[in-house]
């Protein structure tokens, strides 16, 4: 009973000392200092607020980007989403059962009309073609003896040695074995066709997709699935569909000639492909309210692919001196669309404006604005009616911008350097200057310098 006692207190001594460790550990490595920060004077968030509000409320000018009304000539264009399709799908299949012996291409080649692509065991075929021939022989050569005696039964019935009724049998039985010769032949051609289904051509010049069935397959007649797909992509086509109610409007400029469609990647918006608008379908579908048109490519290039998603322009007609402005300049208000346009005495209005359509960032104004009239295209949002602006050069704007970027990166790189460098400094010495307390304070005894991993083995083999 002593003996459990002495355990339970040994342990209860090292349980409190492993905790007395664990509590000293974390007190040196918890920071020491004022967890309230005061704004320094240097700190620009403090007054960026107070800056935005001198330039709302005091009356000083807001810098500003401006853009002049132009007058230009723009398209008038319908856009859409369109999607590619191949100008020719052909799915290739069998026409004979046997075994599919091989397959004269790789996956994704083009191949050209009349190429060979597949060879069927055609074994099985060229014995029934030889069958069908030897038929034929052998009919041939009792319709030979047939004619012979019809011709010497002729002759017998010219001297009234035979009737006229044992005449006309006898060439009744030579003009039904010429019918057997002609259905031989017929045979013999039908052989011969099912041969050559045993060897598959493309039919079109075109691009191969998956090769659907491996060599060594049997495959039959009429089976569903095809052996492969040949996509033609030169040229190509993409539908799209409109709104109704531009249907009159594509059937007049179709009228007077061929429409242009152009081909917009959201990859690469600064290429287009061109086409030809040839298909308007002949109905609207009436759950969407939209009619489906068709455009070809010559593709040359292929950069068009079945099954891809791309933006669609279809050019009606040119508009002629439309004025234009950047579409950011253009903002949405209470009262629909409006911009701010800028005075001589460098004060803006308010002035409400009817947009005709927008074309690659560029907005036409049909309604509200002048040629040569200034619009502000950028810091609309601290602008209000009667504001004071300053108008900003953008070219000199992105040249400073690039300045100001590269030095104050490199001063902020060695600053933020200094300061990292002077921290870790400092918090060393805090730290040992810590340690020490903690030590005279315990041992009533001067402290003494030893390395950190030195004391956290010390500490470990005292626990144990």
């Amino acid at each position: 009973m002593r003996r459990s006692l002495w355990v339970i207190a040994l342990l209860v001594v090292i349980g409190g000392f492993a905790g007395f460790q664990q509590y000293y550990s974390w007190s040196l490595n918890t920071p020491q200092g004022d967890s309230t920060a005061k704004p320094q004077p240097g700190d620009r968030s403090a007054g960026s607020g107070q800056g935005q509000g001198r330039a709302r409320g005091g009356g000083e000018a807001v810098p500003v980007l401006v853009a002049v009304a132009t007058q230009k000539t723009v398209p008038v264009q319908i856009r859409a989403v369109g999607n590619v399709e191949p100008f020719t799908t052909v799915s290739v299949k069998s026409q004979v059962t046997g075994v599919l012996q091989k397959a004269h291409f790789k996956e994704g080649q083009d191949v050209k009309n009349g190429q060979l692509l597949f060879t069927i065991d055609a074994r099985p075929l060229e014995a029934a073609l030889k069958q069908a021939e030897a038929a034929l022989a052998r009919d041939s050569a009792q319709v030979t003896n047939l004619r012979e005696q019809v011709r010497r039964y002729a002759e017998l019935l010219e001297k009234q040695y035979v009737s006229r009724e044992q005449y006309d049998q006898i060439k009744a039985n030579a003009d039904a074995a010429e019918a057997v010769v002609d259905a031989d032949k017929a045979a013999v051609e039908n052989a011969k066709v099912q041969l050559s289904y045993c060897y598959i051509y493309s039919p079109v010049n075109g691009r191969v997709g998956t090769l659907l069935i491996n060599e060594g397959n049997l495959i039959r007649l009429n089976d569903g699935a095809p052996l492969v797909v040949i996509n033609q992509v030169i040229p190509i086509n993409v539908t799209f569909a409109v709104p109704e109610q531009n249907l009159a409007d594509v059937k007049r400029h179709m009228a007077g000639g061929s429409l242009t469609v152009n081909a917009h990647f959201p990859s690469d918006e600064g290429r287009a492909e061109q086409g030809i608008l040839t298909f308007v379908d002949n109905t609207v579908d009436r759950a969407t309210g939209t009619i489906k048109l068709k455009a070809e490519f010559t593709n040359r290039e292929r950069r068009l692919w079945p099954g891809q998603f791309i933006n669609i322009a279809l050019t009606l007609t040119t508009q002629a001196g439309a004025v234009v402005i950047p579409s950011e300049a253009v903002q949405v208000g209470p009262d629909g669309q409006q911009v701010f346009v800028v005075k001589e005495d460098k004060r803006v209005e308010l002035r409400p404006v009817t947009v005709g359509q927008t074309n690659e960032g560029e907005a036409v104004i049909a309604k509200g604005l002048a040629v040569g009239e200034q619009v502000v295209r950028e810091g609309q949002f601290l602008l209000g009616p009667g504001t004071r602006v300053d108008i900003r050069d953008q070219n000199k704007i992105t040249e400073g911008t690039k300045g100001e970027g590269r030095r104050g990166g490199s001063e902020a790189g060695k600053a933020a350097g200094e300061g990292a460098l002077k921290d870790t400094v400092k918090s060393g010495e805090e730290k040992r200057a810590k340690d020490g307390a903690g030590v005279e304070a315990r041992d009533g005894q001067k402290p003494k310098a030893r390395p950190a991993a030195k004391a956290a083995s010390e500490v470990s083999h005292e626990h144990f």
